[in-house]
């Protein structure tokens, strides 16, 4: 069993590097990868707990995309595109190139949200949002949501998203994105391979899924997220006909949060995910 999906401290997670590969070792998982958002940081963190723990790190990262452009017969993305990366290392390459952007951006974006939420009488400011994060460097939107829970603005971290955080509400603000092509692109000349998470967040119709993905297949994509920790049986078997269909590998993952997401636990998911190990060699086969 192997986990290929989760998060730490570095980025939106609750649990500090070194902590996801216990959990994964406690589970029962022969490798673990960590993928904290546009960030390397917690890799060499990892390594070490992993190798003390005799489990196998994958070292990754993942992606907030732009939503990809309608494929014919498709219709338009509703929902949000995200691309898991994994065998990048924290050193130099064009990824990680991509990602120090991404990260300043981000920081930038945090500063406006902060102030976003001011104008609307939220009761927050930053230093409130870094108590949460514990510094400046993987602040994110589920910090904000801690924040204006313990302001007393929010019942709980969904509903921090329902009322200010998510798309479409008041205190939305947009970051940089790239596309999953540049994404595919960027990972292959990075020594990487490039995967679809969640598939089901793009917010499509079966059909539309199935004709989506194979054009992003054509781009570069090695893998669908498939073996997900919130989906059901159906919705993975649909996902794994996809991979199936498509050509590309069906991969899965916890996405673990810890805290940020109740509920899930490293390897397992609710209770019910069962990744297998023969995956993580169908990934490295891809490998450029």
């Amino acid at each position: 069993m192997i986990d290929l999906h989760t998060h730490s401290t570095v980025s939106d997670g609750s649990e500090a590097p070194g902590r996801i590969c216990e959990l994964a070792a406690a589970a029962g998982c022969s490798a673990v990868a960590l993928t904290d958002h546009d960030s390397l940081a917690g890799i060499s963190l990892a390594a070490e707990a992993a190798g003390r723990l005799g489990i196998r790190l994958v070292p990754g990262c993942e992606v907030s995309c732009t939503k990809p452009p309608p494929a014919p017969r498709s219709g338009p993305v509703s929902g949000s595109a995200h691309v898991l990366v994994y065998f990048v290392e924290d050193t130099e390459g064009p990824l990680q190139d991509e990602l120090g952007a991404l990260r300043a951006d981000r920081a930038e974006r945090n500063r406006r949200l902060v102030a976003r939420l001011a104008e609307l009488g939220a009761g927050i400011d930053y230093e409130a949002v870094v108590a949460e994060g514990g510094d400046e460097e993987g602040l994110g939107r589920p910090h904000f949501a801690r924040a204006l829970v313990r302001a007393g603005a929010a019942e709980d971290i969904d509903d921090a998203f329902d009322r200010w955080l998510a798309e479409g509400r008041p205190a939305y603000v947009p970051k940089a994105r790239i596309t999953v092509a540049q994404v595919a692109r960027l990972a292959t000349a990075s020594g990487a391979v490039a995967v679809l998470a969640h598939p089901l967040s793009l917010g499509l119709e079966p059909r539309a899924l199935d004709h989506l993905v194979a054009q992003l297949a054509e781009s570069g994509l090695c893998g669908l997220e498939a073996f997900y920790g919130a989906y059901g049986a159906e919705e993975r078997k649909l996902l794994r006909d996809v991979a199936a269909r498509t050509g590309l590998v069906a991969t899965g993952g916890s996405d673990y949060h810890g805290s940020f997401k109740p509920g899930l636990c490293v390897g397992i998911g609710f209770g019910d995910l069962a990744v297998p190990d023969e995956i993580l060699e169908a990934l490295e086969a891809r490998r450029p």
